[in-house]
């Protein structure tokens, strides 16, 4: 019995101790180019021969997103931004946080006001039963997006949307290209 409690403990250490080094800092190595060198594709190509996640799980007191392919995480993303009061879960239309719990990506939107958008599938039904509850309506349109449009270049510093998850423009572009729609999504506090 001691040799199973050592070997669950280190499963556990392990399960706990975030993605290989190698995957936070790809570059993006995997992954196709853009066709014109400054615009993100538009479409999803088919997947031959090119990496997808079908997992991503955020993390929101570590501000980290990670795309997982079979279990095996692929690339990861720090520093990502949320709603401008970030703790806790999305209740209401306004209440300016990010949902937690699980979610699917079902739609993309290339026409964003923000540089390429994700729709996350906020609210399910918990969520609206929960605001109904309240006489409130719980919100919507949450979605993982790079910066707004109108900043020429950079990044806006702090937590700045509506809820919604963003990050960099560069960024962006390579989840745009990992993530098909119905793509599992958890978010964590």
């Amino acid at each position: 019995m001691r040799w199973n409690g050592l070997l669950f403990l280190g499963l556990a250490v392990a399960a706990c101790s975030g993605p290989p080094e190698a995957v936070v800092s790809a570059s993006g190595e995997g992954v196709p180019a853009r066709s014109d060198g400054a615009v993100a594709a538009r479409s999803i190509p088919a997947t031959q021969g090119r990496l997808v996640a079908d997992y991503l799980l955020v993390d929101k007191s570590d501000r980290l997103l990670i795309a997982y392919r079979a279990g095996q995480p692929i690339r990861a993303y720090r520093d990502i931004q949320f709603g401008d009061r970030p703790a806790g879960h999305k209740r209401f239309e306004g209440d300016e946080r990010t949902p937690e719990g699980r979610y699917t990506i079902d739609w993309r939107n290339p026409q964003s006001r923000y540089h390429l958008s994700l729709r996350i599938s906020y609210p399910n039904a918990a969520d609206r039963a929960y605001a109904a509850r309240y006489g409130r309506s719980p919100g919507g349109d949450i979605f993982i997006h790079g910066q707004p449009n109108q900043l020429p270049v950079g990044r806006l510093p702090g937590d700045w949307t509506d809820g919604c998850i963003a990050l960099s423009n560069a960024e962006i572009e390579e989840l745009w290209q990992l993530v098909p729609d119905g793509t599992v999504i958890d978010i964590r506090p």
